[in-house]
């Protein structure tokens, strides 16, 4: 039984918060050992005097001085990406949990890999921007990582000990978010406090809205293909309203092996924190008497596209990935302002990706200038005023 020294990348976020609340449940077992947050200093502050960390990392330089005096004597307090990448790789962390919104945990992720480090991934866009690049960082660094999604996760668990070729498909489920059922005529009027109604998960903004475009599905597909080495055609979607069965494997001899819990993230992330242990721990099982029926459907990629993006990035590879990712990261940030409508999200992905579609290829350069250049055009994009 080994501790595990965590790195908390985006510890004042929903998956931060889950994750201590697992550290909090395993003293023994897990030692919080760097606490890195955006700009809400405050609540990192009140995680640092209760972990006790040996350094925190806070994004907004402004209030670092505010911090400095909320923390405990003996903690370092930093800013910025550079800082926050040295601080990753020092000897004492063994495992960096990288749970940034967006792409910013790209450059830690690639750091700690390059330290060797375990990475208890969460932030789905690293793998999407620049999943070649990542997973031929891991095998060339030696670095483990370990998928923190429910979805990557259930897929990681039936697939231990199994070899790709063994594999006819991969089963990402989804929840169909709170718009599974409307009526494709009113999708224009649905709201910014409607998309954050999610049926079954607790979660941020960004990871909520894309559960409801179905955004969220197309980023894992893509990240699917760079955890488990299985080509896009081979990954598919399964709408499963309950949230118990995570994902699901078809191996070639027809057989079907799933994974369930309930849909709590404490479990996906204390798994990758105590792995290849599944620890006993104050996490409530799962009694299938109780839940007594499961059903699946397919998804209607017709009143939900973000499938077919997903397709069409991983069949052209390269930099297109990127361009969804951003694009996507853009139209969020646009419908969360007010000045667009939600169906105009898949417009603005999908406009940016044939406008852009051929630019680059999948070294870092290639990726980053395609992200930048991504952004920028979804950014400016005009579109039609509601009829």
């Amino acid at each position: 039984m080994s501790l595990c020294n965590l790195a908390l990348l985006g510890s004042t976020g929903s998956i931060g918060k889950s994750a201590l609340a697992v550290a909090r449940a395993l003293p023994d077992r897990i030692r919080v050992s760097l606490l890195a947050a955006g700009r809400n200093w405050e609540l990192l502050a009140e995680q640092a005097l209760e972990f006790n960390p040996d350094c925190v990392c806070l994004e907004d330089a402004a209030h670092l001085d505010d911090l400095r005096a909320a923390v405990p004597a003996g903690c370092k307090v930093i800013s910025g990406r550079e800082a926050l990448c040295e601080a990753v790789a020092a000897p004492e962390i063994t495992t960096v949990l990288c749970a940034i919104v967006g792409t910013g945990g790209l450059f830690p992720t690639l750091s700690a890999i390059r330290a060797h480090k375990t990475i208890a991934l969460a932030s789905k866009e690293v793998m999407v921007m620049a999943g070649r690049l990542v997973t031929d960082e891991a095998k060339k660094y030696d670095a483990r990582i370990l998928p923190v999604d429910s979805e990557h996760s259930a897929l990681f668990q039936c697939l231990e000990g199994r070899r790709p070729s063994e594999v006819a498909q991969l089963i990402l489920t989804a929840s169909g978010g709170p718009f599974r059922n409307t009526p494709v005529s009113e999708m224009d009027r649905m709201t910014w406090e409607q998309a954050l109604a999610h049926p079954t998960w607790s979660m941020g903004p960004k990871v909520t809205v894309d559960s409801a475009s179905l955004m969220n599905k197309a980023l894992e597909m893509i990240e699917a293909r760079w955890l488990f080495d299985v080509e896009g055609p081979r990954i598919e979607v399964l709408v499963h309203p309950q949230s118990i069965v995570h994902s699901l494997v078809r191996f070639r001899d027809g057989a079907l092996m799933a994974q369930m819990s309930r849909p709590d993230m404490r479990f996906p992330i204390q798994y990758a924190l105590t792995w290849p242990e599944h620890t006993a721990s104050n996490l409530p099982p799962l009694d299938l008497a109780e839940i007594a029926t499961l059903t699946f459907e397919r998804p209607d990629e017709s009143r939900f596209p973000s499938l077919g993006f997903a397709r069409a990035a991983l069949e052209a590879g390269g930099a297109l990935p990127a361009i969804l990712n951003a694009a996507n990261e853009i139209a969020f940030e646009r419908f969360r302002a007010g000045t667009i409508r939600f169906t105009d999200i898949w417009r603005i992905v999908e406009r940016t990706m044939d406008a852009l579609g051929r630019c680059g290829d999948e070294t870092l350069d290639a990726v980053l200038e395609a992200d930048a250049r991504a952004r920028d055009y979804a950014r400016k994009l005009v579109l039609p005023a509601a009829k």
